[in-house]
C-alpha cells in the first residue's frame, strides 16, 4: 500500500508505525516536510519511509499513492485536503480539520463536490473500547433517553507545558486549545445525543501556567518534567512565560436540539489526571474513565450494576487501545470501501462546536449555533 505524508510530525511518525502494523505492506513513498520531526520515529521501528519531495504536487503526481495522510500544523490542512481532493486522492486528516468557521464552511463545499468518503478523520476515540461498549449499551436502551453528560479532558503538567512550548500555543496555527486538544471528546458526545448542540456558554483562561506560578527553587522542583514531551516546528523553552495565547482551563455548558444538556471541563495542569465521563438517561446512567480504563452501567429504578468493566490497552497504543483499531478500520475503508464509525462531517461537527465554545468565552455570551447550521447545510449543499 503506498502512502505519502505531509506534514511528518510526532503524530505522524508514530502512526507510521500503527498502520504498518497493522498492514505488512505499509509503505511510505515520500513526505513533504521541510524539517519532519517525526521521521527518526517511523524509521527506528522498521517503517519503510521514502524521499523528500519538494511540494504537495509532486509527491502525488509521482508518488502512484493509494492514500494521502495529512499532519501538518492544524491551519494548513484545508489547502493540503483541496490539492488531494482535486487529484483524487483518498486522505487521511489529522484532527481537527480545520481551525475557523470559515474554512470549515470552503471544506464543507468540497466534501459537497468530492464526496465525505474521500476524507478521513483521526477521531481516534471513537474507536476505544470504552466508547464502543458506552454505544453498544445506549443501543440496548440501558440509558433510556439521554438527559445530561458531565465530562472532562484533564492532562497532566508535562502534557500542558508541552502545549505552552509547541506551536499550537498559537490560535492562529492550532485554532485555539478548545479545538485542538478537546474536539476528540465533543465528537463522542454529540454522538451520544444523536443531535446537534444549538446553545453555548463557556469561560476560560490562563491561571496555571502564568510566571506567578513558575517554580523558584529548582532543586526541590525538577523542571525537567515540564520538557518531558518534545516540541517540534515553532518550539520553545518558554512555560510558564509562553507567548502563546491559548487557555489552560475551560468550562463550557451546551444544550442541544433536543433539550438535553452537556457539562465540559478541560484543564491543562491536573497532576492526578482523568477523562471522563457521566452519561444520565430516564433508563440508567453510564460512568467511565479512557485514563483510569472503567466503564460503569447503572439502573436507574433498581441501582442495579449492569456493566462493570475494566480495561487494558497495549504498549503500542497511545489512546487507550484505540489506534490499533483506528489504523485497521481506515485501511479497510480505503481498500474494501469498509464503513467508519466518525465521518469528516462529524469531525466538523465537533470543530464547530469548540469554535462556539471559544466565542461564548471571548465574547461573554450565549452563542445560538442555529445560524451556524444553516450556513453549515447550505455548504454541504443539504438541507435541513
Amino acid at each position: 500500500m503506498r502512502v505519502g505524508i505531509i506534514g511528518l510530525g510526532f503524530r505522524l511518525g508514530y502512526l507510521a508505525r500503527v498502520f504498518s502494523a497493522a498492514r505488512s505492506d505499509f509503505e511510505i513513498v515520500g513526505y513533504v516536510d521541510p524539517a519532519p520531526a517525526g521521521l527518526p520515529y517511523a524509521t527506528e521501528h522498521g517503517v519503510p519511509v521514502g524521499r523528500q519531495f519538494d511540494s504537495l504536487e509532486t509527491l502525488i503526481d509521482e508518488g502512484n499513492l493509494d492514500l494521502l495522510m495529512v499532519g501538518s500544523p492544524n491551519h494548513l490542512h484545508l489547502d493540503h485536503i483541496r490539492i488531494g481532493l482535486e487529484r483524487g486522492m483518498k486522505i487521511f486528516a489529522e484532527k481537527p480539520v480545520v481551525t475557523s468557521v470559515d474554512d470549515t464552511m470552503a471544506l464543507a463545499e468540497l466534501i459537497a463536490k468530492y464526496g465525505s468518503d474521500n476524507v478521513m478523520v483521526g477521531l481516534v476515540l471513537r474507536y476505544a473500547p470504552l466508547y464502543v461498549d458506552l454505544r453498544r449499551a445506549q443501543a440496548a436502551g440501558q440509558l433510556g433517553d439521554i438527559a445530561s453528560i458531565e465530562a472532562s479532558e484533564h492532562i497532566p503538567p508535562y502534557h500542558g507545558a508541552f502545549f505552552m512550548r509547541d506551536w499550537r500555543r498559537y490560535a492562529k496555527y492550532s485554532g485555539s486549545f478548545m479545538l485542538e486538544k478537546c474536539c476528540h471528546d465533543l465528537d463522542l458526545y454529540n454522538g451520544v445525543m444523536g443531535c446537534r448542540p444549538r446553545y453555548v456558554a463557556s469561560f476560560g483562561g490562563r491561571r496555571s501556567f502564568t510566571p506567578e506560578n513558575a517554580p523558584q527553587d529548582q532543586g526541590a522542583n525538577d523542571l525537567t518534567e515540564y520538557y518531558r514531551k518534545p516540541s517540534g516546528w515553532q518550539g520553545s523553552d518558554k512555560v510558564f512565560d509562553s507567548d502563546g495565547d491559548i487557555i489552560d482551563f475551560q468550562t463550557a455548558i451546551v444544550q442541544y436540539e433536543n433539550g438535553a444538556a452537556l457539562t465540559f471541563h478541560t484543564n491543562m495542569n491536573v497532576p492526578d489526571d482523568f477523562r471522563r465521563f457521566a452519561v444520565i438517561g430516564a433508563k440508567g446512567m453510564a460512568e467511565g474513565d479512557f485514563i483510569r480504563n472503567y466503564l460503569h452501567i447503572t439502573d436507574a429504578r433498581t441501582k442495579d450494576r449492569l456493566e462493570d468493566k475494566t480495561y487494558q490497552t497495549s504498549g503500542l497504543s497511545q489512546h487507550y487501545g484505540a489506534d490499533e483499531q483506528m489504523a485497521e478500520d481506515i485501511l479497510k475503508h480505503v481498500l474494501e470501501g469498509a464503513p467508519l464509525p466518525v465521518s469528516v462531517t462529524d469531525a466538523l461537527e465537533a470543530g464547530l462546536l469548540a469554535l462556539s465554545m471559544d466565542e461564548a468565552m471571548r465574547n461573554k455570551s450565549v452563542v445560538d449555533m442555529g445560524p451556524i447550521w444553516q450556513r453549515f447545510d447550505a455548504a454541504l449543499g443539504r438541507g435541513r
